[in-house]
């Protein structure tokens, strides 16, 4: 029997923008993963609680509302030491306050720890393609 990989949703710190990851879910599910949904205003401590709860194999965070940056400083950090470091972390959305060009984004995201980092209006069949590389290169799927 082949393992359904779960993955975890959520908008980060305060923000209430939830219906990306709403729509990002329904693809998830519909391409054939398990789905935690966490909704909105998901701190990073829950995230992580939840995460090893369900031995998930991924997060995946939304930001719109542009504080990304500091609601997640110490979570790469938080992860490890609850040892899910071989847990993907991807994030998308606007990730910081004001205009920006996404590739001066990616490298602060990616020394926070996450392996994919998506700019605002990213398609969610991208990250699930990326999604299912990354997991296949873990052995997880």
């Amino acid at each position: 029997m082949k393992r359904v990989p779960t993955v975890i949703t959520g908008t980060v710190g305060m923000d209430a923008h939830v219906i990306g990851t709403k729509v990002l879910s329904r693809a998830l599910r519909d391409a054939g993963f398990k789905v935690v949904e966490l909704g909105m205003q998901v701190t990073p401590e829950e995230f992580i609680s939840v995460a090893q709860e369900t031995k998930a194999d991924a997060i995946l965070m939304s930001s719109l509302y542009g504080m990304a940056e500091l609601d997640l400083k110490d979570f790469n950090h938080k992860r490890m030491e609850a040892g899910l470091g071989d847990v993907l972390l991807y994030i998308g959305g606007n990730l910081v306050i004001g205009r920006y060009d996404p590739r001066e984004i990616e490298p602060k995201f990616k020394a926070l720890g996450f392996d994919r980092v998506y700019p605002p209006g990213a398609e969610p069949e991208i990250g699930i393609e990326d999604l299912k590389k990354d997991l296949k290169a873990k052995g997880k799927m």
